[in-house]
């Protein structure tokens, strides 16, 4: 693989990032990615600031490659996160949902580096003002929280590339060599890859949830709650319940109620398939195996390569 922008910038061999989901990412998935080429992050977002601290610990352990903490800015002890961070030297943070301009320069400051996920390309514009060193155009095919706007991928990527000078990264509905190729194709320097890495042995998600994510088919997730915050959800029980809410008119504190606490975790991360919160993306649709983190990461290069070969002797067949 050739060196490029985010190769460059992140020190790692290919341009392939896995995402930091929250309740799937500790410090097992991250190593493994790293340790395979990619850059792998933690998913900070469900982790009280103990617990961070010890996944870094042990990633830091567990790998000599560079890694990554993903910083949620409404995280509300974003603060001490980001004291553990500083004190073990984590030479990346990608932040999202929330300002950049909070904490890029203190971060920058300390010679980390800083990447910033965004939607839109209205924010795309506010990460490059707040000097961060790449930002990830995540299109509404995504997992988990989302924008609300629904730009897709294919949209979001050469919008935000023909506007900004910084290094930029795919996201949302990525899981294949031949997707991080046209993501390529598109403008961006990398990819940054969530579902297919749920799917992995290494991944913390439940294996309940693992299983659930290898038999959605085509049409089986959907972008709702936009009125709190808006997410993509396996359509299981928990998920008619939200529909049913809003076929009565359901307020938006209804739906909090509704939501309440810990729904993710125990989707996710407890394996309930009833009334778990289940955030996957639609590419969903095309894994149908768990397999380790490097196993994933070597299949996606090789088909990556292999789909450049195609293209240039104008051999290139859909299967």
């Amino acid at each position: 693989m050739n060196r490029n922008k985010i190769t460059d910038l992140l020190a790692i061999r290919y341009p392939l990032i896995q995402a930091g989901m929250i309740w799937c990412s500790g410090y097992k998935l991250a190593a493994a990615v790293s340790n395979s080429g990619g850059l792998g992050i933690i998913g900070s977002g469900s982790m009280y600031p103990a617990i961070l601290d010890e996944h870094i610990q042990k990633c830091k352990a567990a790998t000599s490659k560079p890694f990554a903490v993903n910083l949620p800015m409404i995280y509300p002890d974003i603060d001490k996160h980001i004291e553990i961070i500083r004190k073990h030297k984590v030479p990346i943070v990608f932040t999202s949902a929330g300002n950049p301009k909070t904490w890029t320069s203190s971060l920058k400051a300390d010679g980390i580096k800083v990447v910033h996920v965004v939607s839109s390309l209205k924010f795309a514009l506010k990460a490059q003002d707040a000097g961060v060193d790449a930002v990830v155009a995540e299109g509404f095919e995504a997992g988990g929280h989302n924008g609300i706007d629904e730009t897709t991928t294919m949209t979001l990527i050469p919008v935000i590339k023909k506007e900004i000078k910084i290094p930029l990264i795919a996201a949302g509905g990525i899981a294949t060599g031949r997707g991080m190729l046209a993501a390529m194709i598109l403008g961006a320097d990398g990819v940054q890859i969530g579902s297919r890495f749920v799917a992995s042995e290494e991944s913390s998600a439940h294996q309940n949830f693992k299983n659930i994510v290898i038999a959605t088919e085509d049409g089986g997730t959907q972008l709702t709650l936009k009125e709190l915050t808006p997410v993509r959800l396996i359509k299981n029980d928990f998920y008619k319940k939200v529909q049913e809410a809003y076929l009565k008119d359901a307020s938006v504190e209804e739906l909090k109620l509704l939501l309440g606490r810990g729904r993710a975790k125990k989707g996710m991360f407890e394996g309930d398939l009833v009334e778990g919160e289940l955030e996957i993306g639609q590419i969903a649709a095309l894994i149908r195996e768990i397999k380790p983190a490097g196993k994933i990461v070597e299949e996606i290069m090789n088909e990556y390569h292999q789909a450049i070969k195609s293209l240039e002797t104008n051999q290139y067949k859909f299967e």
